[in-house]
């Protein structure tokens, strides 16, 4: 956002997720049988909706992000977009993602070679210069 542009982003949750909290009027409407809920402010607007199956990464990117330049995930771990991993030794034994996996980064506190670039954990700046050379170039 400091580089001017408009960023979205996406946290994907397979376990399921609660943003609504008991005794609140929304949560109270939603009690009440509402199957799609809505807060509004000056400042912001949430939706809370039911819905049938889960909605893809393109169909929510198309619905709710037309007015942003980049759209940020996290998860998705199997999808085809491109993905950067980040990658901490103390929490995996080796990377998720592998050659041939849409992998354009990999940030890490380990030094691996998986033939794209590797950023250190703290190299936030070089990443961010990478994301807009490869994804935001106008």
């Amino acid at each position: 956002r400091a580089k001017g542009y408009r960023v979205g982003t996406i946290k994907h949750d397979t376990h399921g997720f609660d943003i609504d909290h008991p005794g609140k009027d929304t949560w109270r409407h939603k009690q009440a049988g509402a199957c799609t809920v809505a807060i509004s402010s000056p400042a912001k607007v949430a939706v809370i909706k039911d819905v049938d199956s889960e909605e893809g990464l393109d169909s929510l990117a198309s619905k709710y992000f037309q007015d942003v330049d980049i759209i940020l995930t996290e998860g998705y771990k199997r999808g085809t977009k491109p993905k950067i991993e980040i990658f901490r030794k103390a929490v995996h034994s080796e990377p998720l993602s592998k050659a041939g996996d849409n992998l354009v980064a990999l940030v890490s506190d380990t030094p691996l070679d998986l033939g794209v670039p590797r950023f250190e954990l703290d190299d936030v700046q070089g990443l961010a210069d990478l994301v807009e050379r490869e994804f935001l170039a106008r």
